[in-house]
Formats: C-alpha cells, sequence, structure tokens
C-alpha cells in the first residue's frame, strides 16, 4: 500500500481550476489595463490625475515618513531577497517544503511579470515624484509585492483575518505610491492584479503536491494527538 496521502478531489483539483481561472483573468486584466494607458500615450487617466492632485493636499510629516518607510520595505532588497527567502525558510521550518517552493517561485513569477509590462508599456510616471525609482511607471512593481504576499498567504493559511490583513497591506501600499506621486493610481490597480494574478497561477500548478502536504501533516498530527 503507497505511503502517499490520498487526496479528495475537493480538496486539490476543483481550487486549481479556481485558482487557474481567476489568476488568468486577473493578468488579462492588467495586460489590458497597461495597454488602455499605454494606447492614450502621455495623457493619463482622469481618475489618474484627480487622485494625484488630491493626495499633494495631504502632505504631512507622518504621511511623508510612513510613505518613504513603504517605499524602503516595499522593494530593493529587503523585498528581493528576505521577504521571499525568509518565507520559505519559515515555511520548511513548518515541514512544507512544497508550500516553500511555492511562495519563491511565487515571488519570482510576480517580479518577472512586472518587469515585462514595466518594460512592455513603459508609461512615464508623474511629474511631482518625490523619490528615486526605476523604469515604467505601470505597473506598481511595489503594489505588486504586497498583492503577492498578500495572495500567497492567504492560499497558504485561508483565514478571514489573512485575506483582510492581506488587503490592508495593499491598500497602505497603494496609497503610499500614490502619496509620494510614484504612481498614477491606475498603476497600484494594475501591479495589484498582475501580482495575485501570478501567485494564483503559480497556486495552480501546485496546488495537489501543497494539498498532498497538507494532509500528510493532518495525519501526523491526528496520529500525534
Amino acid at each position: 500500500m503507497s505511503d502517499r496521502p490520498e487526496i479528495p478531489d475537493d480538496r486539490a483539483v476543483r481550487p486549481a481550476y479556481g485558482y487557474l481561472v481567476t489568476g488568468i483573468v486577473l493578468v488579462l486584466l492588467s495586460c489590458g489595463l497597461g495597454w488602455w494607458a499605454f494606447a492614450r500615450g502621455e495623457n493619463p487617466f482622469a481618475i489618474d490625475v484627480w487622485w494625484n492632485s488630491f493626495v499633494a493636499d495631504w502632505y504631512s510629516p507622518f504621511l511623508t515618513g510612513f510613505s518613504q518607510f513603504m517605499n524602503w520595505v516595499g522593494a530593493g532588497w529587503f523585498a528581493v531577497l528576505v521577504v521571499p527567502i525568509g518565507g520559505a525558510i519559515a515555511l520548511v521550518l513548518l515541514r512544507r517544503p512544497w508550500a516553500a517552493a511555492f511562495f519563491l517561485v511565487a515571488e519570482a513569477v510576480s517580479a518577472g511579470g512586472v518587469q515585462l509590462l514595466k518594460h512592455l508599456f513603459g508609461r512615464v510616471r508623474p511629474e511631482d515624484i518625490i523619490v528615486l525609482s526605476d523604469y515604467g511607471s505601470y505597473p506598481s512593481g511595489h503594489v505588486a509585492n504586497a498583492a503577492t504576499l498578500a495572495t500567497a498567504a492567504f492560499v497558504l493559511f485561508p483565514r478571514v483575518w489573512v485575506a483582510i490583513v492581506g488587503a490592508i497591506w495593499v491598500v497602505l501600499m497603494a496609497f503610499s505610491r500614490t502619496y509620494l506621486h510614484a504612481h498614477w493610481v491606475s498603476d497600484t490597480v494594475g501591479g495589484a492584479m498582475i501580482g495575485a494574478g501570478a501567485v494564483l497561477l503559480v497556486a495552480a500548478a501546485f496546488a495537489v503536491p501543497m494539498a498532498r502536504e497538507n494532509a500528510a501533516l493532518e495525519r501526523k498530527t491526528a496520529s500525534v494527538g
């Protein structure tokens, strides 16, 4: 008799289809919004112009400091190295190597997708940007990173509070990017969609082995109890 845990279809196959379909839709929507912005040339959407002017009136030392902290934590060596590697190590320690692999691949796919769209569309950033940023305004890499982390966390730990905390994190990151005038608000929407979509596509590929891994852990925990 095989030692491999039996996994009901409802625990692996059906979620995989859901991840796949939702991921494809989000990626396509992100690409579509980027193409729409590209087709407009240097004319941002009306909501972009309005929000960019609106947050300019919110200037305060607290919001500036908060946004600069989010600027640091959402990119650079911390976001690119510390978060993915640290998260993967934590999952391995929790005896979830497949989950760790999923997290690392999701982070890589999301980052690659962001850079692809940035160079494909080459959107110009707002003129009043007050931080240094890389090439291409669309999509927001910081928001994509935030959405990647939030979505991956919910896939691995599907709890309501995880979804709420993740959503708050993404919204705060999006606000900070527009407060610093590093992005148009539509850039943050596109970043959230490409980040979440990339994670869900990877989750579809890893759904079955992760479900088997979870089942094995549950059986081991039950036998110990």
